[in-house]
């Protein structure tokens, strides 16, 4: 794009990115070309999980919780990072744990909170007939008039 003449700006713009970060590519550009333009590689420290670890992981988790030893079938961050330090050695802090799952397609699960001795047709049958009944409705009214008379409405001579 610099080649073709294209202001630092037009390249911002159609590339979504800062001023800062093409003045940069420019530089860059102009110092050594293409090859200066050429990616330098992963930006920060390198992942301690590599692809087969992170496929191990996955099947772990698929397997389940209860596969892993816990008493229940919930996924949690800590509960994950055991399961990573147990297949691969790596310490991951739990509060971490989800910048891994999100890079396996993983997202927040919260499970529905319902109490055990939830009753259906009790609920259905207090929607349809109690609620209406309390049910706010649209006053009679027209809105801005007053079924009252106003003090100031009267005249008094």
């Amino acid at each position: 794009m610099f080649a073709r003449g294209d202001t630092q700006g037009a390249v911002a713009r159609a590339l979504n990115v800062t001023s800062a970060a093409t003045n940069h590519w420019y530089q860059a550009w102009q110092a050594k070309g293409r090859r200066g333009l050429k990616a330098a590689g992963r930006a920060g420290r390198r992942p301690r999980l590599g692809p087969t670890d992170l496929a191990k992981l996955e099947q772990a988790l698929r397997a389940g919780p209860a596969a892993q030893g816990f008493p229940t079938a919930v996924w949690t961050l800590p509960r994950v990072a055991t399961v990573i330090e147990r297949l691969t050695g790596v310490v991951h802090h739990p509060g971490h744990v989800w910048r891994v799952l999100r890079g396996l397609g993983w997202s927040l699960q919260r499970p529905g909170r319902r109490a055990r001795e939830r009753d259906e047709a009790a609920i259905a049958e207090w929607k349809t007939t109690r609620w209406p009944r309390l049910k706010k409705t649209p006053r009679a009214t027209a809105p801005g008039s007053s079924s009252r008379t106003k003090a100031g409405s009267r005249n008094i001579r």
